[in-house]
């Protein structure tokens, strides 16, 4: 097997909690430890920031892509080892996912629902069956799997919808889950 790449979604933001940022930060080391590949948005600010420089701190290789609206808004981090610049936001996602083998979700906003909902959406579909890694640090998307399962409940879709994602609270248990479906 290939060198793993991992595609990181986050926030472009730190958010209210610090243990959001020393998560990213700490999830970006691990990947590079394990002598994976960080494919995430090429943002320099928030949670994506703190990964990707962690991850590069580490010895790791980055991958970032980042549509040409967004290169000053989230000031694009262009000292990565590949940096790819998309015309718009849906070759972004493209190309992240394609260029990864698994997904880790950390905190973060719209964008990282969106992302996350898509990848859902495809495995749930069988388009992939990439891993999605859910990292849920400090009960932050407790709100989220709540609303899952409501949506479950409402017989809007299957409880199996919950099975093509795990959910872990530490970024050893999320690595630990990866190396599980990676290997």
């Amino acid at each position: 097997m290939t060198t793993p790449s991992i595609c990181v979604y986050c926030g472009s933001r730190d958010g209210a909690e610090p243990a959001y940022a020393e998560a990213a930060e700490a999830l970006g080391k691990a990947l590079a430890e394990a002598g994976w590949r960080l494919v995430y948005g090429a943002g320099d600010v928030g949670l994506m920031g703190r990964t990707a420089r962690s991850a590069q701190k580490a010895g790791g290789e980055t991958f970032g892509v980042i549509p040409t609206h967004l290169l000053s808004l989230e000031v694009g981090k262009r000292d990565l080892t590949r940096f790819i610049v998309t015309e718009n936001m849906h070759e972004r996602k493209k190309v992240m996912f394609m260029n990864a083998n698994a997904v880790v979700l950390l905190p973060g906003g719209a964008g990282s629902l969106d992302e996350f909902f898509e990848v859902l959406t495809w495995a749930q579909l069988g388009l992939h069956d990439k891993p999605i890694v859910l990292l849920d640090i400090a009960g932050y998307w407790q709100p989220l799997l709540a609303l899952m399962d409501h949506v479950i409940a409402q017989g809007f879709a299957d409880a199996s919808l919950r099975r093509f994602f795990t959910v872990h609270t530490g970024v050893d248990a999320a690595m630990a889950a990866l190396r599980a479906a990676l290997s």
